[in-house]
């Protein structure tokens, strides 16, 4: 099969062995994935794949399958599914556990479905398994208009959170308000952090979800709420920082560190069989919806990486083998 192979500071789309599913394993013929954050941070070599995944780039992927391994009485050749992987969705076919599949949501193509696996996972994971929100609870999203931040915005208006997201550019905050947040605020302005506590005045934020990390770290606690929970999500501020422990103890805050790929297959199933149960049907109605930026072809993933590493996009680039 064909597939992105890194070639030091190139991608390629080059010959590589097809794989083939073992037991509890379909495999997948890919029609579209969807370019992340991670991959560019992979492709640094700052981010190894799970013990086991493939290396080639691809958190997520939609497709039919094409093989069943052993064990799998769920799935039928030719359905079209979509999937969260462990890595592998840059190619024409992958291979990944049973229960990280899941059947197309009502009314969505392939490709639009190819946009919902990693955002809409990491969103409601961290949201509302890590961080247990409830109803009425106030975000903060940071990075509002990345793919997450698009997800969780939509999440938050699905289930009665009131959103605010960071950001940078008036375009951006336009887009993110029609989505449902709000309250957007520019990073790059004088006052972004005053502007932020002021959103609630002196209750603060309920959740913050951060993938800047360190840069962010003592801000987001000042912000934070009364038992508040910040989820970190990412380090594109630096993974170094200092904390009060002082206010964070009165205040009762938790900060919680989360990753999505290295989890257990288990535990990825149970992310999935949430966003079936809870999402599939939204996005049946239109209440949520993929956001996708750009399409381009899959041999074009490195034009890809150049547009989702300007910081200009809002919303998934999918790289299609259509």
């Amino acid at each position: 099969m064909k597939a992105i192979v890194i070639d030091g500071d190139a991608l390629r789309w080059d010959d590589v062995a097809t794989p083939e599913p073992g037991v509890g394993e379909v495999r997948i013929r890919v029609r579209a994935t969807a370019v992340n954050r991670a991959d560019l941070v992979q492709r640094a070599g700052a981010y190894a794949p799970p013990p086991g995944a493939s290396p080639i780039l691809g958190l997520e992927c939609a497709g039919e399958i094409d093989a069943l391994g052993p064990e799998v009485a769920d799935f039928a050749l030719g359905e079209e599914v979509c999937a969260l992987l462990a890595g592998g969705g840059y190619a024409e076919y992958v291979v990944v556990p049973a229960g990280q599949v899941r059947r197309l949501p009502p009314g969505l193509t392939v490709m639009e479905a190819a946009a919902i696996p990693e955002v809409f996972a990491t969103a409601y994971l961290n949201l509302y398994l890590e961080a247990k929100a409830t109803v009425g609870e106030r975000f903060l999203i940071h990075a509002g208009a990345s793919g997450v931040g698009t997800a969780a915005i939509q999440l938050g208006k699905l289930f009665s959170n009131p959103v605010a997201v960071s950001l940078s550019g008036e375009s951006k905050a336009q887009r993110c308000l029609a989505l449902g947040a709000e309250a957007a605020f520019d990073r790059s302005q004088d006052g972004f952090w005053e502007a932020v506590g002021g959103w609630t005045g002196a209750a603060g934020v309920d959740v913050i979800l951060d993938p800047v990390g360190g840069a962010y770290l003592e801000h987001n606690m000042k912000v934070l709420a009364l038992d508040g929970r910040l989820v970190i999500i990412g380090l594109m501020g630096g993974a170094q920082a200092s904390l009060a422990l002082g206010p964070m103890m009165v205040k009762r805050q938790r900060v919680i560190g989360s990753t999505l790929r290295a989890r257990s297959v288990a535990a990825k199933a149970a992310v999935m069989d949430a966003l079936e149960q809870r999402l599939w049907p939204a996005f049946g109605s239109g209440a949520l919806t993929p956001i996708v930026e750009a399409t381009l072809p899959m041999a074009e993933a490195d034009a890809a990486h150049r547009l989702l590493a300007s910081n200009e996009t809002v919303g998934k680039i999918l790289l299609t083998l259509e």
